[in-house]
Formats: structure tokens, sequence, C-alpha cells
């Protein structure tokens, strides 16, 4: 068990080579951490609480203003609402993120934050919607001569998915959808459709922001309980982004807490002590490796998921495809963008070559390594999800990013009071 650190200690040589932690101990988000330190100390000299009430109390003394910014040195990625879904996904790729917030190119110069940006786009959205286009293409029975059109005139009513007519599965039906994403990437759709006319896959219109003075509970919240990935903090005055604070960067400043009171005696709790996994195995969506590549899409299209592994036959996983890698679908040659034959496998395998993704390899824990263990690797490997395997090495559960965060604070009754108000969730098939 590592030393628990104290704000007069000093870090010797030997234990800063041997802990790649200690190295970023004096970090922005160290220092956060020393900033709760101090109020769970100060907690305990008033009475009893439990650990739960004291950590709530220390994120709600503390504003998101003082959240290490995410775009330090650099500046904020934002997509214009007139660029093209091609356009859109290339600026995602090129600055490797997955999403950004959406500018109203019509919106004058002093116009609020809310009138300023129509929303984030990931690529999880503009996939669910390429999706919904191809299946519904397909589903209309058409030949490859009426392919080029109605790919450009097929529409996705804002109903819930339920209402779209699944393709059957058979091999025929498969290989119809395989076709028509495969004409995707050079189709008007794919290159005339602009981000603004696709706003309805976002999921909050136009996005659920923090304000400066809002604290970390807020935040910690909003990323667990109600499932958003990302935040952006706006400056009301300037009606401008001033931060935006995501899921993997609060894992990030919890990997750089370790070995300070209040995180040790969280962390060193093991997953089966805090209740982890949530999700169990009978709930995993996951794909055989010789399976069509375009399938591991659909069904997280159709189960509203963000990954899903890839197993062997004998049900090991052998990598994990995320929904933000339908770039590398989308950005093929012409001659990797046979879909009817690509396999999950292949998929991986091109695309490990192609952009060194490491992403598709997967990693795992057991349900007696600790939260501190993996909040660690998460962290080391800039990963969203980690697997949990049996003595076996067979799937046994599911642990996101999300899953650890909510297991740090909890929602008091009433807390966010009128919090929601004016902000619009759209159609329930809109969430990735």
């Amino acid at each position: 068990m590592q030393a628990v650190r104290t704000r007069e200690e000093k870090v010797p040589d030997a234990a800063v080579e041997a802990s790649p932690v200690s190295a970023r101990s004096w970090s922005p988000e160290a220092e956060l951490g020393m900033r709760v330190e101090d109020i769970w100390d100060s907690l305990d000299e008033q009475g009893e609480l439990s650990r739960s009430d004291k950590l709530n109390s220390c994120f709600d003394s503390i504003s998101v203003a003082s959240f290490p910014h995410t775009f330090a040195g650099s500046q904020l990625v934002e997509i214009p609402s007139d660029s093209t879904l091609a356009e859109a996904v290339d600026i995602l790729s090129r600055n490797r993120i997955i999403s950004a917030p959406v500018r109203n190119v019509d919106a004058p110069e002093d116009a609020s934050w809310i009138d300023r940006y129509i929303g984030i786009v990931e690529f999880a959205g503009i996939a669910v919607w390429l999706l919904h286009k191809s299946e519904a293409v397909a589903n209309a029975d058409v030949g490859a001569d009426e392919l080029a059109a109605k790919l450009g005139t097929v529409t996705l009513e804002g109903t819930a998915a339920a209402d779209v007519r699944e393709p059957k599965p058979s091999a025929e039906s498969e290989g119809a959808i395989a076709e028509v994403f495969g004409a995707l990437p050079s189709s008007d759709l794919f290159n005339k459709t602009k981000v603004k006319d696709i706003s309805g896959s976002f999921r909050w219109a136009p996005f659920l922001a923090l304000q400066s003075s809002d604290t970390f509970l807020t935040m910690l919240l909003l990323l667990s309980k109600y499932r958003m990935k990302s935040l952006p903090v706006v400056d009301i005055g300037e009606g401008t982004i001033s931060n935006i604070i995501t899921q993997a960067a609060v894992v990030h400043m919890l990997s750089e807490c370790v070995g300070l009171h209040w995180f040790e005696e969280w962390g060193n709790k093991t997953l089966s002590e805090l209740g982890l996994p949530i999700m169990r195995l009978s709930k995993i969506v996951k794909i055989r490796e010789d399976e069509p590549a375009l399938k591991a899409f659909r069904l997280m299209r159709r189960k509203g998921v963000g990954g899903i592994p890839v197993v062997d036959d004998s049900g090991k996983a052998i990598g994990s495809i995320m929904i933000k890698d339908v770039k590398h679908l989308l950005t093929a040659s012409e001659a990797n963008r046979d879909y009817r034959t690509l396999t999950a496998k292949n998929f991986i395998a091109n695309a490990r070559q192609s952009s060194g993704e490491r992403q598709m390899s997967i990693i795992t824990c057991s349900r007696s390594d600790s939260v501190k263990d993996i909040i660690l690797k998460l962290d080391a490997e800039k990963r969203q999800r980690i697997y949990v395997i049996n003595e076996e090495g067979n799937l046994d559960g599911l642990i996101t990013l999300r899953d650890i965060i909510a297991k740090l604070v909890y929602e008091p009754p009433g807390y966010f009071g009128d919090f929601f108000n004016g902000v619009i969730p759209l159609p329930q098939n809109s969430r990735v």
C-alpha cells in the first residue's frame, strides 16, 4: 500500500522513480486533491460524519472554476454549424477528440452562450445518425441504381428508435446495410449534410452547461447519475466556453490524488466492497471476432451503448470496439470498404495498422482489485471502460468511468431544484 501523503512531506527521489504517480504529485489536479484534504480534515474535527457525507461536503465546497483547463495553452475546438458531416469527422479526427461544441454561425457576435451554441456533436451522434440512414435505405429494398438517390432523400424522423422498422436478421439484409454504409463516405449524405441538420442526435439542446460558480458535487453528479460525458463551463458575461470537463478528466484528477487520506480511505476499497461492477455479464453486449464489424456499430446503436467487447470462439475477449471507432469505417480507403466481408477481428487489425490505434485492445481487472487500481489503470491507458474477468479469464462484468464517479458521491434529496429548467431533453433514440 502506498504511504499517505501530507502537504509538508517531500517525496524522496527513490519514491518518485518507483511510482509514476508521485512524480506528478504537485500537478494542478493534485493541488485540488490537497484542497479536498484540507476540507476533509476540518470535517473530522467537527464531529462524526460518514465517509460518503464527508466526500459530498468536500466536493460541494469547491467550485468548478478551480478545475484545470482541458485545453490549456490551446484554443477550444469548435465546429461551425454549417460544416458537413465529413468536415466534422475530419476536425474531430485531426484534433484526436470525440466531441466538440457546435457554434451557430448565424448567431450575432454579442449572443449569449445559449444562442451561440446549438449543441455538442460527437462521433457517436454522427455514427448513430448514419446507421439510422443506412438501415432506412436498406429496408426500402432499393437496387444499386437507386442507392445514390435514396441516400440523399431518406430522412430520419425525430421519433423513438422503436418507430424505425429494424431489418430482418438475415444475411441478405445484413449485406444490404453493408452496401449502403459502404457507399456513405462518397455520398452527398455524408459530404453535403450539415452538422446543424443532425441536431436531433444531440441529447440536450443546446447542451447542459455549468457556470463557474457551480460546485464539484454538481459536476460529479451530472457526469455519473445523469450520464453526461462532458460538461462545458460557460462564462455568462462573455457568452463563451471557458472549459470542458470530461469523465476522463475527473478520473485523471482522482489518479493524481493517490496517497491523500480522503482518497486512500475510499480508493482502497475493493470493487466488490463498492458494489462494482454494476453491469453484470448477462447485460454485456458483445460480438464474435468472425462477425461483420459493421454489426458491432449496429448493436451499439440499438442497445444504446458506447462500446462492446470482441470475443473468440471460447468467449474470451480479444479486443474492444467503441462507437467512436466508426471514424475508421468512414475514412477507410475504397479497397478496405467491403463491409460485407470485413470481420470485427480484421477491422481491429486494420485500424491498428493504419493509425497505431491502441484503444481497441482490451484492459481487464478482477473483483478483488481496489478502485484505486482501476483508476490508475484507466488513466494510464486513457480508456473509458475496463472489463472484469473471473479466475478462468472469462468476462464477468464491465466498469465505466461513470460507474467509478457514481461511487464517489451521492445526490442529496432535492439537490438540483430547478437546475434543469430550460434544458430540453431530446427523444430516447438520441441517447448513446
